[in-house]
């Protein structure tokens, strides 16, 4: 299996806003003061095409799907959270938390998909759990090493352990399951996604050890990483809030590789850390400031990877 992938599939927005279903545990989304709901999603609109324009710019094969009116998903730049692709042309289906989120998923999303030459085998839908009260917000909520059968989950209210435990039976990934906390207004509170503190690239992971607070599952994720002889760069609380554990590798024109983050993200990183990671990819990234503040997410949400065979 490959860990990284040179297609993606990205959602633009038609009225991205501060989702409000969202925010109850989603503790990175601001409320803009004094923007219009016109004028965020104007914004935010820029910045996807500015990001789209750079990814394609390396040689990023970015398949964009717009957004619809109707029904109303303010978070429907962020598709990674409702499906994924794998190699055996498996396409997963996730159930989600917020109610206007499930309104995400779309049938013709995957007919554009085939129209592109990728070829769909099966679907694999775990939505009917959303009756349940129970939710895996698909590579939000885990976070895959193809390479080495892994999958690790922070277990949160978006992150049903026994769910994920189904996933990893179902698609023969070894789970690593912990706990992972940031600190909001003094307390400890559980990180919503996974894929805010942790990234696992090719030959590196970049993670927060100290959102893990149980010394015991701290250990033994980091001690699973470097198992697979990946170079570990930590990062810490604060450039979390600024969304560098949001990072996804991917692969440019000539097999290249790049770690695509916010700038933001980017400017929180020491020398150091920009480095290291530089010893292993290039560095692009892209301004996403009003995606990041009114959505809580960043470059890695709004890119779904697309990993199915091709025509």
């Amino acid at each position: 299996m490959n860990q990284t992938t040179n297609s993606i599939l990205m959602i633009r927005p038609v009225a991205f806003r501060m989702n409000e279903q969202t925010a109850v545990n989603n503790y990175y989304q601001k409320v803009l003061d004094n923007l219009l709901p016109a004028t965020v999603n104007a914004k935010a609109q820029d910045e996807f095409d500015a990001f789209v324009t750079k990814l394609r710019a390396v040689g990023v094969n970015v398949i964009v799907v717009d957004d619809t009116i109707q029904p109303d998903t303010p978070d429907s730049i962020f598709p990674n959270n409702w499906i994924s692709f794998h190699e055996t042309g498996d396409v997963v289906l996730y159930p989600m938390f917020a109610e206007n989120r499930r309104g995400e998923r779309r049938e013709d999303v995957l007919d554009i998909l085939e129209d592109n030459g990728f070829v769909i085998n099966e679907i694999m839908d775990y939505t009917t759990a959303e009756e349940d009260g129970f939710y895996l917000e698909g590579t939000g909520s885990i976070v895959l090493d193809r390479e080495n059968g892994k999958a690790y989950c922070a277990l949160s209210p978006r992150a049903d352990e026994e769910l994920f435990i189904e996933f990893c039976e179902d698609f023969e990934y070894s789970p690593v399951i912990f706990e992972a906390f940031q600190t909001v207004n003094g307390e400890r509170k559980l990180i919503y996604h996974t894929n805010v503190m942790m990234c696992v690239g090719d030959t590196f992971a970049v993670i927060c050890a100290d959102c893990i607070d149980d010394k015991k599952e701290r250990k033994m994720v980091l001690d699973s990483l470097r198992g697979d002889d990946k170079e570990i760069i930590l990062i810490t609380e604060a450039q979390v809030n600024n969304f560098a554990g949001n990072m996804l590798e991917v692969r440019g024109a000539d097999d290249r590789r790049y770690l695509v983050m916010s700038s933001a993200a980017h400017q929180s990183l020491t020398k150091k850390q920009i480095a290291q990671l530089e010893e292993h990819v290039t560095i692009l990234s892209a301004s996403l400031d009003t995606i990041e503040a009114c959505g809580g997410g960043s470059a890695r949400c709004m890119m779904a990877e697309i990993f199915l065979p091709f025509e």
